[in-house]
């Protein structure tokens, strides 16, 4: 029985070490934590710099009003009532002592690796989208995202029409584009 116990705790400490030298920081990966970041420390006041509690109240503020992936990052990093972790006070120092913004992400990564797993989509620029060479989930996606919806549609181009036909509500400038080009 001890030689079990002793056996399963030395599985569980090798399988963690495996996975916590799998994950590397890297900053290209951290785009949501990087930018949300460097944002947040340009807003700051010279006077918010100070003091820890200043910082930390300015972030709660701005976490308040985030969107999107900067809410998600929001909540990994416990800058939102509804956060289950807290760790705003772990990247309150570093700005107080003004570290870099890829460093302050290398040490929120190092307390939770998700938070560079966060990534904002792709903002799909229709006149040089190619519709013929895109996948049906790319079209789905689109369609999802501008609430459409196409109950029978099999065919590819049942997707490309439905989109094209709608490109002017959603983006009137590359819809004019591609009309003029004669492929609308």
């Amino acid at each position: 029985m001890d030689k079990f116990i002793v056996v399963s705790v030395l599985a569980i400490f090798i399988t963690t070490l495996n996975i916590i030298q799998g994950k590397k920081y890297d900053p290209s990966n951290c785009e949501v934590c990087i930018k949300f970041m460097g944002s947040f420390i340009q807003s700051l006041k010279p006077s918010d710099v100070d003091s820890s509690d200043n910082i930390k109240k300015a972030f709660m503020k701005k976490c308040e009003s985030s969107v999107g992936k900067d809410n998600d990052f929001c909540y990994y990093v416990g800058g939102l009532k509804t956060s289950a972790a807290n760790t705003v006070n772990r990247l309150v120092d570093p700005i107080k002592w003004k570290m870099p913004v890829e460093k302050v992400c290398q040490k929120l990564f190092e307390l939770d690796s998700q938070i560079c797993d966060l990534r904002y989509e792709k903002v799909i620029d229709f006149k040089e989208f190619d519709f013929e060479k895109s996948k049906v989930k790319d079209l789905k996606k689109i369609m999802a995202k501008w609430g459409l919806e196409c109950r029978g549609c099999t065919e590819k181009r049942e997707f490309i029409n439905l989109i094209k036909s709608n490109l002017h509500k959603h983006d009137p400038e590359a819809a004019s584009y591609l009309q003029a080009r004669g492929e609308l």
